[in-house]
């Protein structure tokens, strides 16, 4: 994987030797797991803490290879091991970063990733029951990269096709909803594309339905569809 890019496929190398980790986890037992989890793998685990404050005084002082971060950590439980890792990336960029999350939180997962071209990670906490998984990212972000959980991939993914309505359309209908854009009627626009009108009713139907326009009699649906295609 060349450096900067977002990866998901965890397969490296794995090189654990002389790695110094430390640990930002408010829950002891998974913060105790983890720690079982990376020295068995061959890991050095400089610092196990339960707070923001902690990590910072141990990065500073214990100069890890990289931080295991908690994205909600106390007193608020937001985004404080968020936060954390921002203040790590500025005042430490040596140190690269993960961030282990329980659920996927986009929102806070991009924060994370915005402006990061190397050195930084995401993933949901079910990876670190991987042990060979786990090591796997983290080398992988210590040799540069960008490792991105493939929950998260696919949820952008998501979020991004339904953020373009346009792609839901066929080309036929694409076509159509053009000349809706010209100004031209359902007579104008059978003429143009050689269909009868009846087609192009049927076409504009389907349109209104994917583009999830109101279903108000009052809202006019050519308007709004139209309007989706301009701002598109």
């Amino acid at each position: 994987m060349s450096t900067g890019s977002a990866d998901t496929s965890f397969a490296s190398p794995l090189r654990t030797q002389s790695v110094r980790v430390a640990i930002a986890e408010d829950s002891l037992l998974v913060r105790e797991g983890l720690n079982r989890i990376l020295r068995d793998a061959g890991f050095d685990i400089v610092a196990e803490v339960a707070t923001t404050d902690k990590l910072l005084e141990a990065v500073e002082c214990g100069a890890p290879d990289i931080a295991l971060i908690d994205i909600r950590l106390p007193p608020g439980y937001g985004d404080e091991g968020l936060r954390a890792a921002t203040e790590i990336r500025h005042r430490f960029p040596g140190v690269a970063l993960l961030v282990l999350s329980q659920y996927i939180e986009a929102e806070y997962a991009l924060r994370l990733l915005e402006g990061t071209e190397h050195g930084v990670g995401y993933l949901l906490k079910d990876r670190i029951l991987d042990t060979a998984q786990l090591s796997e990212a983290i080398n992988r972000i210590l040799a540069g990269g960008v490792v991105v959980d493939p929950a998260l991939v696919s949820q952008l993914l998501e979020r991004r096709r339904r953020s373009d309505p346009l792609e839901e359309l066929t080309p036929r209908e694409r076509e159509v909803l053009n000349l809706m854009a010209e100004g031209l009627t359902d007579r104008g626009i059978a003429q143009r594309l050689y269909v009868t009108p009846k087609t192009v009713e049927t076409h504009a139907r389907h349109i209104f339905q994917k583009l999830v326009l109101p279903e108000s009699a009052l809202e006019n649906k050519r308007v709004h569809a139209v309007l989706t295609y301009l701002r598109a």
